[in-house]
């Protein structure tokens, strides 16, 4: 899917890129404007498996990945509606705590 973006002055033909929508506030943007995001299993200490999600920053990671605005809100909006666990198509709510950290590092509202 792609999107249609004006024309910078003097050029002739629009430009197109690609446009994907945030789970969290499932609006449409471009791609490179959204944060991927793909689960991945994590075998924690007592031995019990748990799904964390995981930052793509290279937007290359094997999987299915779920797109979001680099906000704080839009990460809440996802957790509270469950997106994650649909978009990905789990079966348990991942840990989302690492792009919590990743989001504050970025030092998003």
């Amino acid at each position: 899917m792609s999107h249609v973006l004006p024309a910078p002055s003097g050029d002739r033909e629009p430009e197109r890129a690609p446009v994907r929508t945030c789970v969290g506030c499932r609006s449409r943007d471009l791609r490179s404007d959204l944060v991927r995001l793909v689960a991945r299993t994590d075998d924690g200490p007592t031995g019990a498996t748990t799904v964390v999600l995981v930052v793509d920053d290279g937007r290359s990671l094997p999987g299915r990945g779920a797109w979001l605005h680099p906000r704080m809100r839009c990460l809440e909006l996802a957790e509270r509606r469950h997106a994650f666990t649909r978009a990905l198509r789990l079966r348990s709510v991942p840990d989302a705590s690492g792009v919590r950290r990743f989001l504050v590092g970025l030092g998003t509202e």
